[in-house]
């Protein structure tokens, strides 16, 4: 038999093959993506009105994400202090770990009741 078959597999088989492969279909589906003008030349028919809040509104909707958010990484310390703790088995560097992350959970929870009031005073500062 001849070599050509075992190089044939070799170059498919390589890594640079691979990337190429790769990096062609990226290029294809991009290509693909921009060839399609639908969403660019659609028309709404009418005039188009924008969703713009007032500031009032985004102030209070990011005093709701930023609580939501305080309290979702606050829990999560306070669950991972409590493995720590648990899977502490008496090792004296695991316990000051558990604690430091119950630290940093009670922190975060400080900050999740403390963001009203510190987007209170942003309020006031930017006049809304």
């Amino acid at each position: 038999m001849s070599r050509i078959p075992a190089r044939l597999r070799a170059l498919t088989h390589s890594r640079t093959a691979r990337r190429a492969g790769r990096i062609a279909a990226v290029t294809g589906a991009f290509s693909l993506v921009l060839s399609v003008p639908a969403a660019g030349h659609a028309d709404p028919g009418g005039p188009v009105v924008l969703a713009a809040n007032s500031l009032p509104v985004v102030i209070n909707n990011l005093q709701t994400w930023l609580i939501g958010i305080l309290a979702a990484v606050a829990t999560l310390f306070l669950v991972l202090a409590g493995v720590y703790w648990a899977t502490a088995g008496g090792d004296p560097a695991q316990v000051d770990r558990a604690k430091s992350a119950l630290k940093n959970a009670l922190v975060g929870y400080g900050l999740a009741v403390l963001a009203p009031v510190l987007l209170q005073v942003v309020r006031g500062i930017v006049g809304g």
